[in-house]
Order: structure tokens, then C-alpha cells, then sequence
């Protein structure tokens, strides 16, 4: 057996690994979330956490899926990205189940998402990552973002871009500045029809009751076509939510 198939061999059975693992630490995840779910005190605390719960139960079995989908369709490629899957495992696993993270660690699991997506593209498609952030700034590595906010954005992008195309692109930008978070993604949409699935858009619409039950009018959310080009463009004001945050204490 040369190193190729050594390689290839060993990264199937980490993933198996992983895909087990991951399975029985999310049941372990559920069923202690819904435990923590029914000693809440208040009954308003009570009823805002089972809206948020809900919502990630829907979006993380959704994300776990995608995810798979992206390495078994290049499973020779693995053993290169299996640093991306195990920095994007372990954020679902023990940050995800958190009320609030930190911006940096937010974009650090976006980053990690889009290296995994990649092994699905051409090396000559025109995938675009930028960061224009400011790292000395307080907010950035304090918990006031609520996590997977970036999921459905760059998820999005990656559906219904045609990789296929020559000029097709996908460009993905983060900013962080005067603690404002911004996340832009724009796709050249695809000529072809997509196909209709069953729950199509569970993702889009988990996204805005998320931001309208966390952020309320912290948040801007905006989605257009502009020749050819979809456009989703997020903007948290984090100082003002934190305000907020700690005027009601």
C-alpha cells in the first residue's frame, strides 16, 4: 500500500471516528440541555430559552449534515482538512450549547466552515475570504455574539453558486469595527433551476428569529440581487446589545 492510500484509508477511519463521537456526545448534549430547560426559574427566561433551543436543535443536526455531505463528496482530500473539521466539531459541540461567544471565535469557526467547504471546489474557482477586523477592540474577544450566526449566510452561498461556472465567484468578507460585527457574502447565482426540497430555507428563517429574539433592534440583516449577484449583508451593533444586556440585570 503506497502513502496515497495509507493517507486515504486513515482519514476515513478518523471520520468514522469523529462521526460516531460526535453522534453520541450530541445526544448527550440534547438531553442535558432539555434537563437544564426544566429547572429555569423564571418562567420568561424559561420561555426565551426553549425558543433559542429549539432553533439549534433544528440548525445543528442541519449544519452536522452539510458539513458531511462536503467531505464524503472528497473523501481523498480529508486527511488535509481534518484540523478545519475538528476546529468546526468541537465549536458545535461545546460552544454552540452556549448562550453567547466571543466575535473571534465566531469568525475562527466560519473561517474553519469555509476550508471545508472548499475541497468541494475546483483550485481555479474564485472563492474570496477577507477579514478587516480590529483585534485590539474590547468587544472582540468578550461573549456577546450569539453562536452560528454565520452558518446560513455562507451555507447559502456555497447552494446556490454555480462552482461549475468559469465566472462564477463567492466572495465572504468579516469586519469588526467600533464593535460593530459585519459579515457580507456575495455568490454569482446559478442558471440553473435549484432543485425543491422538503424544509427548504429551515436555515434562513431559523436566522431571523434568532436575531429578533437576541439582538431586537441591534441588528441589521439585508438580502439582494444586484447583477446577477446575491448579496447578504449582517450588521450587529454589540456595544448597544451589551448596553442593553447589563441594564437589565
Amino acid at each position: 500500500m503506497d502513502t496515497a492510500d495509507f493517507n486515504y484509508y486513515m482519514s476515513l477511519i478518523l471520520i468514522v471516528g469523529i462521526i460516531v463521537t460526535l453522534l453520541i456526545l450530541w445526544v448527550k448534549q440534547k438531553k442535558r440541555i432539555e434537563n437544564l430547560e426544566k429547572q429555569l426559574a423564571s418562567a420568561e427566561n424559561k420561555i426565551h430559552e426553549q425558543q433559542l433551543s429549539e432553533m439549534d436543535y433544528k440548525l445543528n443536526p442541519h449544519l452536522f449534515k452539510n458539513v458531511l455531505n462536503a467531505i464524503q463528496s472528497h473523501a481523498y482530500q480529508t486527511y488535509h482538512s481534518i484540523d478545519s473539521l475538528s476546529s468546526v466539531l468541537d465549536y458545535i459541540l461545546y460552544e454552540s450549547k452556549k448562550k453567547y461567544v466571543t466575535p473571534h471565535q465566531e469568525v475562527n469557526f466560519a473561517l474553519s466552515l469555509v476550508e471545508i467547504y472548499r475541497i468541494k471546489l475546483s483550485p481555479l474557482f474564485d472563492l474570496q475570504v477577507k477579514k478587516k477586523i480590529r483585534d485590539n477592540e474590547p468587544l472582540f474577544n468578550q461573549r456577546v455574539m450569539a453562536p452560528l450566526l454565520s452558518i446560513d449566510l455562507i451555507e447559502n452561498a456555497f447552494k446556490h453558486a454555480d462552482i461549475q461556472s468559469q465566472d462564477s465567484f463567492i466572495s465572504i468578507t468579516f469586519e469588526f469595527s467600533e464593535n460593530i460585527f459585519s459579515l457580507t457574502v456575495a455568490n454569482k447565482i446559478s442558471s440553473k433551476t435549484p432543485l425543491k426540497k422538503e424544509r427548504q430555507g429551515v436555515g434562513s428563517d431559523i436566522l431571523v428569529r434568532r436575531l429578533d429574539v437576541i439582538y431586537r433592534d441591534n441588528y441589521k440583516l439585508d438580502r439582494f440581487v444586484e447583477d446577477e449577484v446575491y448579496i447578504a449583508h449582517l450588521k450587529i451593533d454589540l456595544l448597544e446589545h451589551k448596553a442593553k444586556m447589563l441594564a437589565t440585570r
